[in-house]
C-alpha cells in the first residue's frame, strides 16, 4: 500500500530465470501488495523459479501457452492486475535492466494524485550510455523522441522505457486490445494516454545492459522505429482533427468526460 492505494507490480517475463530473484529482492519492502509474473512461453525455467519464489514473495504466476509477444504479454499483465483490484499498476522487467529500488518513486507520482502515468526515464541525467546502452540505440532513442514530441505536442525525455506505472483509471480507459502485440505497444499506449489528456510524469532511472538483460536486435529496432513513426503520425492527425484512429475512440470519450 501507498497512500491507501493497492499497488500491483506486473512482470512481463521471457527467459528471466537468472535475474528474477534479484529483481524481486531489490523492490522496496512493503510498497507492492502483489506481484504478477506473466511468462510468455520461456524456454528456460522461469516459471519454476517464479513458483519457488512465490513462497517468499506475494507472487502470482501466469503462463502463456503460446508466445504472444511483448505487447501481448502486457495485455495479460494489465487485465490480471485490474482483476486483482489494483489502484496503481507498475511494470518492471524481471531481467534487472531497470532499477527495482526506484519503484516507489514511480508509484508515488501517481499515488500523490499529481500524475496518471509515470515513466522511469533512462535519458534524464547521464546514465544511459554509462549503463551500457549501445550508441546506435541511444541516438535512435533521441531522434525518435524528438520527432514524436514535435508531432503529438508532448515534452517527454523518452517514450521507449519499459519501466512505467499507470493508475487504474488509465488502464480502464485506454483501448489496449487494439494495440500491437509487439514492442511498439509501449509507444502506442503512451500516445493514447497523451491524447486522452492523462498527465505523464518522469523520474530518472539508471539502466543496465548485460548478458542476461533482454534487448532487441538492430533489425527489430528498425521495425520498432517504423511503428513509432506511424503511431506519431496518427497522433499528429488526431491533433489536427482530420483523422481519428480507432485506437483513440475510448480516449475521445475520456476527453469528453473531462470537459
Amino acid at each position: 500500500m501507498q497512500d491507501s492505494k493497492k499497488i500491483i507490480c506486473v512482470l512481463p517475463a521471457y527467459n528471466a530465470q537468472k535475474t528474477l530473484e534479484k529483481t524481486l529482492k531489490d523492490v522496496p519492502h512493503g510498497v507492492v501488495d502483489l506481484f504478477i509474473l506473466v511468462d510468455d512461453c520461456s524456454t528456460d525455467e522461469t516459471v519454476n523459479e517464479a513458483k519457488r519464489l512465490a513462497n517468499q514473495f506475494p507472487l502470482k504466476v501466469i503462463k502463456h501457452d503460446n508466445n504472444r509477444g511483448y505487447g501481448g504479454n502486457q495485455k495479460t499483465c494489465y487485465q490480471a492486475a485490474l482483476a486483482e483490484q489494483a489502484d496503481i499498476v507498475v511494470m518492471l522487467h524481471p531481467d534487472y535492466q531497470y532499477e527495482p529500488k526506484l519503484l516507489a518513486a514511480l508509484t508515488t507520482l501517481i499515488s500523490s494524485g499529481v500524475y496518471d502515468v509515470a515513466l522511469g526515464s533512462r535519458i534524464l541525467g547521464s546514465g544511459a550510455l554509462q549503463g551500457g546502452m549501445p550508441l546506435y540505440k541511444y541516438l535512435f532513442n533521441r531522434c525518435l523522441t524528438a520527432f514524436e514530441n514535435l508531432l503529438i505536442g508532448q515534452k517527454l525525455s523518452e517514450y521507449h522505457t519499459g519501466y512505467r506505472a499507470f493508475s487504474r483509471k488509465v488502464l480502464q480507459t485506454l483501448n489496449l486490445e487494439i494495440n500491437s502485440d509487439d514492442f511498439v505497444f509501449d509507444n502506442e499506449m503512451l500516445v493514447q494516454s497523451h491524447v486522452a489528456g492523462f498527465k505523464i510524469g518522469e523520474v530518472s532511472v539508471p539502466t543496465k545492459y548485460f548478458e542476461e538483460a533482454s534487448s532487441i536486435s538492430f533489425r527489430r529496432s528498425v521495425i520498432y522505429g517504423m511503428g513509432v513513426l506511424r503511431c506519431s503520425l496518427e497522433g499528429f492527425l488526431f491533433r489536427l482533427g482530420v483523422y481519428t484512429h480507432p485506437r483513440f475512440r475510448s480516449t475521445t470519450l475520456a476527453i469528453a468526460a473531462k470537459s
